[in-house]
């Protein structure tokens, strides 16, 4: 195979080793800290190859965005498998898995939340990420509690994603885990009610 023409397997490989990167120089410092050398650097990959996959520092980290907002809507997705009570249970659970209470990641998450302020794109980025969970969410509400309207349970994933986001930014700040418990029970109560 001739150098110009990367094999599939291998591009898919090294957008996400990029994006791998762009998400680790977040948590660590912040929009401050993503250049495209340094996302090269991180990823180990020459900044030519960055500067092919991604225009500019803006659309690198629109990119990575996208990427974590995809991880957010698996968290919402209903598996066939299951009634919706568990589909809706398993997702208002799904956020306190041990992967998303690490520092590294709740850091994440408080810089990705911060990037709204940065540059508009993020923030249309971020907001149209926010409703779509929340739509999937109310999807969730609706299909479990089919006799609620689709105003209310607008209105309750509201809510679960207001005390989710909490729940993140407190479990940065100290792991306490009765009280992640709690939310979590919170949430419940709010989408069963």
């Amino acid at each position: 195979m001739s150098e110009g023409k990367a094999e599939p397997g291998k591009t898919a490989d090294r957008e996400e080793r990029i994006l791998d990167a762009v998400l680790v120089l977040l948590s660590q410092h912040g929009i401050s800290g993503i250049s495209m050398r340094a996302v090269s650097r991180q990823a180990g990959v020459s900044l030519g190859l960055v500067n092919y996959y991604y225009d500019d520092k803006v659309t690198l980290i629109g990119a990575a965005l996208r990427r974590i907002e995809k991880q957010d809507m698996a968290m919402v997705e209903p598996d066939p498998a299951r009634s919706p009570e568990d589909n809706l249970r398993a997702a208002l659970r799904r956020v306190a898995d041990a992967e998303f209470l690490t520092t590294r990641y709740l850091s994440l998450r408080l810089q990705l939340w911060a990037l709204a302020q940065a540059h508009p794109d993020f923030e249309d980025i971020n907001t149209a990420a926010q409703k779509r969970y929340r739509d999937a969410m109310a999807g969730l509400i609706r299909a479990a509690r089919p006799d609620l309207s689709r105003a209310e349970s607008n209105r309750r994933a509201a809510d679960i994603d207001v005390i989710q986001n909490g729940m993140w930014l407190t479990a940065l700040l100290g792991l306490d885990h009765a009280a992640i418990r709690r939310s979590i029970t919170r949430c419940e109560n709010i989408a069963f009610a």
